[in-house]
């Protein structure tokens, strides 16, 4: 009988397989070689690459493999005209719920590609421990986006949505939550918790420090993602502030949500910027929009981004509910508010796609359009004109240009068209 073992077939065959999948995507692309697909004449934004101008996209295997002046037609095997368009690396959404059937308030995200222009999501909280591998097994691997996930401190995360998850403190096991950790560190990026009044009752700072320390016991760097809006108390919000660690995020960042009584006890009180916000920006605390339904006020941004607390990103915080609320937090929009305030294109683009990108740090050259990076574009219009903005609490601006997505691609193939466009796929 031959020596040959199951664990000799099982090498012999996996190394196979990885020769057939490495093969092509690894091999030079020579001068008459097609590409699968050969984006044109685009306006160029690629704030990761100092990139502005008139460029052709050519993608293979589902990578990017060229960014040149010009491409000759011959060499596409299909052709998107984006003359006239801004063509930018697939937006990267920090925060948003994408756990349909797992929670009341989750949408599919392949259902946000098109009208977002994401080609990267990351669900904040939807699931706990208790449902986290079904998020994983019957949402992540049968969605085309790319999803990644915060996990919420408390066992069973949104599903109880709208009742809140933490009255009870007894749902955020901290040893459970940094198992889960442990255990997916390719898929997670940290944890989540909502630190609202009307979610953890009286509890204080308790449920932020569980949080944190599931992140220190997990084995490897693990951020903490809070929401804020509605804080109990003008002191808890300090407290909140001065116990986030450099590179933890703070979402709802610019939120104007009162709390149960009525109070405003978020990073701007009396019309001031709190020391405590100051200081934990300062020392690398990450500020977050997360603009959902109720979670971004003008007024308050006006006051602390001035003040020095300027946002790191850009994220939607859309859901069922929210997608449906006055502000409109589709995530090109939430952008189109930030021009709007005066923050420049290349600001406002980076922090959708590089900033976000390197935040997840899990598949390599995410929001960038390089060589070697996954096929993944946003093609928008940028339309010139008046337009009027709504924040959550119902204050308006006024701006000259707002973001609207034509046509999004995900790893090399075109996802579907929302609006109505002057060119067409060939």
């Amino acid at each position: 009988m031959s020596g040959f073992s199951r664990r000799d077939f099982l090498k012999g065959t996996g190394s196979a397989a990885a020769a057939v999948i490495a093969g092509p995507a690894a091999a030079a692309t020579g001068p008459d070689d097609k590409f699968d697909l050969v984006i044109k004449s685009g306006d160029v934004i690629d704030p990761s690459q100092s990139l502005r101008g008139k460029r052709d996209i050519g993608i293979r295997w589902g990578f990017i493999e060229a960014i040149e002046d010009e491409i000759p037609a011959a060499r596409a095997s299909k052709t998107i005209d984006a003359s006239g368009k801004l063509v930018m690396p697939g937006l990267v959404d920090l925060h948003c719920h994408v756990y349909p059937y797992g929670s009341a308030i989750g949408i599919p995200a392949d259902e946000l590609v098109q009208f977002q222009g994401t080609t990267t999501v990351v669900s904040a909280g939807d699931a706990g421990v208790n449902n986290l591998a079904a998020l994983r097994r019957f949402i992540v691997a049968q969605s085309r986006a790319r999803i990644y996930a915060f996990v919420h401190i408390a066992n069973n995360g949104l599903s109880a949505f709208p009742v809140a998850e933490l009255y009870n403190i007894d749902n955020a096991q901290v040893e459970a939550c940094a198992m889960a950790l442990a255990e997916n560190p390719d898929f997670l990026i940290g944890v989540k918790v909502r630190m609202s009044e009307n979610v953890i009752f009286k509890h204080g700072i308790e449920p932020l420090k569980r949080g944190i320390q599931a992140c220190e016991m997990c084995g490897w760097p693990a951020r903490m993602m809070v929401h804020i809006g509605g804080v109990e108390t003008k002191e808890l919000m300090s407290d909140i502030l001065d116990l986030l660690r450099p590179g933890d995020i703070l979402t709802h960042a610019y939120s104007g949500a009162p709390n149960m009584s009525g109070a405003f006890t978020n990073i701007v009180q009396d019309g001031k910027l709190l020391p405590a916000a100051l200081a934990a920006k300062q020392r690398g605390v990450l500020f977050d929009v997360g603009h959902g339904g109720g979670s971004f006020d003008f007024t308050v941004a006006e006051i602390a981004i001035p003040a020095g607390c300027t946002p790191d990103t850009i994220s939607s915080d859309i859901h069922v509910f929210s997608g449906n609320s006055p502000g409109i937090p589709f995530l090109p929009n939430v952008m189109s508010k930030f021009l709007a305030m005066g923050s420049s294109l290349d600001q406002v683009v980076a922090m959708a796609t590089s900033v976000p990108a390197r935040i997840i740090n899990r598949t390599p050259k995410i929001g960038t359009l390089q060589r070697g990076a996954p096929g993944d574009v946003a093609i928008m219009d940028l339309v010139e004109g008046p337009v009027t903005f709504v924040d959550t609490r119902n204050n308006k601006r006024d701006g000259n240009l707002q973001l609207k997505p034509v046509q999004t691609v995900v790893n090399g193939v075109p996802f579907g068209r929302p609006y109505q466009a002057p060119f067409s796929v060939r």
